[in-house]
């Protein structure tokens, strides 16, 4: 069975989508119609911001899910017969099945970022990364932490990102490198993501959510929160809802995708590694899949 994965936020990079904006009627449509939705030159930012340009999350959001979209479009074969999307990319995934139109999709990803970058200014807040340390052990020194901090990715095993507070984060990798992280590194975002913080975003999308139609997806879609396949709309709805205040669940998604019978994952928009890496660290245990 062959999968079609989608990165999130972070995936971006400076430049991202010109090749495929002067190379594919498809993709250059796409976009332009993209401009004509957000009512700003997106594809400008895109070809030709710098970094921190891109960083930011109104901007951060609408390109990646716009620029995997467009890399499917520009595909000379694109036939997903299940599909995931690692936070943001959960909405990729959802166009890419057709259960979400890309209008839709994109109007939805805008008021999402907009909706996150209020909530990070209403509290100083933060993510870091711990590499080489059990869930569990991670789980357990963020539990014992006064201030708030959770474990928000799951991205893989041996690595998993933290989140809440600035100083939670802080006193939790503290506590993490004591335990005996090989790493553990505060991340340069602009909040914490997938956290109790995001609440005030999650009741302002909410509303967004229900108001829009949802089609059942030509192939299941492995949602961030229960790492299940679904093909339910109200169900896709419902999760999609809870996604912005729970952990993304990536490592059990990939691992319930491979005992689904998944025996290949391609990855569709950012550089096209991030999530690849993240598979063939989990591949390590389950051994089916290839990229």
């Amino acid at each position: 069975m062959k999968a079609y994965v989608f990165p999130g936020q972070a995936s971006q990079f400076e430049g991202m989508g010109k090749d495929l904006y002067e190379n594919s009627d498809a993709a250059r449509q796409l976009m332009d119609q993209a401009n004509d939705i957000l009512g700003f030159d997106l594809t400008k930012v895109m070809f030709e911001g710098s970094a921190e340009d891109l960083k930011a999350t109104r901007i951060t959001q609408p390109a990646v899910f716009v620029h995997s979209i467009a890399t499917a479009r520009a595909a000379d074969e694109f036939a997903p017969e299940a599909v995931a999307g690692h936070s943001l990319g959960e909405f990729s995934a959802l166009v890419a099945s057709q259960a979400l139109s890309f209008e839709d999709g994109l109007k939805l990803v805008q008021k999402r970022a907009e909706a996150m970058q209020k909530a990070c200014e209403m509290q100083e807040s933060t993510m870091a990364a711990i590499i080489g340390l059990e869930d569990e052990v991670i789980e357990e020194i963020c539990e014992r932490i006064d201030e708030l901090v959770i474990a928000a990715n799951y991205n893989c095993p041996g690595q998993v990102v933290i989140s809440g507070t600035v100083k939670g984060v802080e006193a939790a990798v503290e506590k993490l490198n004591e335990a005996g992280a090989r790493r553990a590194i505060i991340l340069a975002v602009g909040g914490a993501f997938h956290s109790p913080l995001m609440q005030p975003a999650k009741e302002e999308l909410e509303a967004a959510i229900h108001n829009i139609e949802l089609s059942a997806p030509l192939c299941p879609i492995y949602q961030n929160v229960t790492a299940k396949a679904e093909k339910d709309t109200a169900a896709i709805k419902k999760n999609l809802i809870a996604q912005l205040t729970a952990p993304v669940r990536w490592t059990q998604t990939m691992k319930q995708m491979i005992a689904d019978g998944v025996s290949e994952f391609i990855e569709v928009g950012g550089t096209g590694k991030t999530l690849q890496g993240f598979v063939k660290k989990i591949d390590r245990a389950f051994p089916t899949s290839k990229l």
